[in-house]
C-alpha cells in the first residue's frame, strides 16, 4: 500500500464504480476536474457510507491504491427520476446528457441489485482536496 497523508488515515476509503476499470475511468475524471459528483443509491449508502457535508473521503483506484482526497460540499436524497440535467452533467460521464446518466446509472442500480421506478438516490457533490 502508497503512503497515505496522516491527515487522512481515518478518512472513509473507497473507489468509484464497481469494477477496477470504472474505478480507474472515474477517477481519471475527478483528477481531470471534470467530474464533481456521483450518484448512489439509498440503499448502498445507508449499507456502507452515507455521505455528510464537509467529509473527506480517499479515493482508490482500480487496484485500491489511494490516488486523492475529495470533500463533500452537498448531499440530496431524492427518487431516481429527479435528478436534474445539471447534476448528471457535474458527473462527468459519458457524454455529459441527463439520457446517458440515465441509462448508464439504470444499468448499474441493476447489477448492484437495488434498482426499481422510483428508488431514492444520495447525490452528492465534492471538491478535489488533494492529488496522492
Amino acid at each position: 500500500m502508497h503512503d497515505l497523508p496522516a491527515a487522512y488515515a481515518a478518512a472513509p476509503r473507497w473507489p468509484f464504480g464497481d469494477s477496477p476499470e470504472l474505478a480507474d475511468e472515474r477517477l481519471a475524471l475527478v483528477l481531470a476536474v471534470s467530474k464533481r459528483a456521483t450518484c448512489s443509491s439509498l440503499a448502498s449508502c445507508e449499507a456502507d457510507i452515507m455521505p455528510t457535508v464537509g467529509e473527506v473521503s480517499v479515493i482508490l483506484d482500480g487496484a485500491g491504491v489511494p490516488r486523492c482526497a475529495i470533500r463533500t460540499t452537498e448531499v440530496e436524497i431524492m427518487p431516481f427520476e429527479q435528478v436534474s440535467d445539471d447534476f448528471a452533467r457535474a458527473e462527468g460521464e459519458g457524454d455529459l446528457t441527463y439520457e446517458w446518466w440515465r441509462d448508464a446509472h439504470e444499468a448499474y442500480y441493476r447489477r448492484e441489485g437495488t434498482w426499481a421506478p422510483g428508488m431514492k438516490v444520495v447525490c452528492e457533490r465534492f471538491e478535489l482536496v488533494e492529488v496522492f
